[in-house]
């Protein structure tokens, strides 16, 4: 497993738009269906990821707490399935009814998603504000896996909870950690090393 950084895109980017397949209903969801939202949090995740299996409770977890709220919530798995067949559409299914997830967790095949968030790791967070602007973008928590720290969330927790009371998450913003996304051969984006 490759350790791997945010890209951290810069704050104030206007969410790039996506219309994804949902791995459980196969309905179609874009950025429009979170129009109106004082908040969207969009979450690149996959299944095979130690790191994301290191979190994954919480992200159950916050979608429940956040679940009232006016946030919107959503995941996308933009790894070449090919290659990782944990991360086929199938196989996220069954993921989300595992793990309990009960946002939407959309299929980006063409990885043209990942790249227009500049999405580098699993997993990777991007939460925007009512206008749909990047407030944050970086970590869960310190927790990692083998750190012994505890799965809190309370990094993300933080931003979010600033952006649906109207206010900016603080600037000062660590680089989420994890897996790379594992890109098709020749779908390498500029930005990833």
């Amino acid at each position: 497993m490759a350790r791997t950084a945010s890209t951290m895109l810069d704050l104030g980017t206007q969410a790039p738009d996506f219309a994804l397949p949902d791995v459980t209903t196969g309905k179609t969801v874009s950025l429009a269906t979170f129009k109106g939202k004082k908040g969207l949090l969009v979450m690149f995740i996959c299944r095979h990821c130690p790191f994301v299996k290191h979190v994954q409770d919480e992200l159950a977890r916050l979608g429940k707490d956040y679940g009232d709220k006016d946030l919107g919530i959503v995941a996308i798995s933009s790894n070449d399935a090919a290659n990782y067949p944990d991360d086929r559409p199938e196989s996220l299914k069954e993921m989300v009814k595992e793990v309990g997830f009960v946002f939407s967790l959309l299929y980006d095949e063409s990885q043209q998603t990942a790249k227009a968030y500049e999405a580098a790791c699993t997993p990777d967070f991007f939460l925007f504000d009512a206008d749909q602007k990047l407030a944050y973008r970086g970590q869960l928590d310190d927790s990692r896996p083998g750190n012994d720290l505890p799965v809190t969330g309370k990094d993300l927790r933080a931003a979010i909870d600033a952006v649906l009371a109207g206010h900016a998450p603080t600037a000062e913003q660590k680089p989420s950690i994890g897996c790379n996304i594992k890109w098709k051969a020749g779908n390498h984006p500029a930005y990833y090393g």
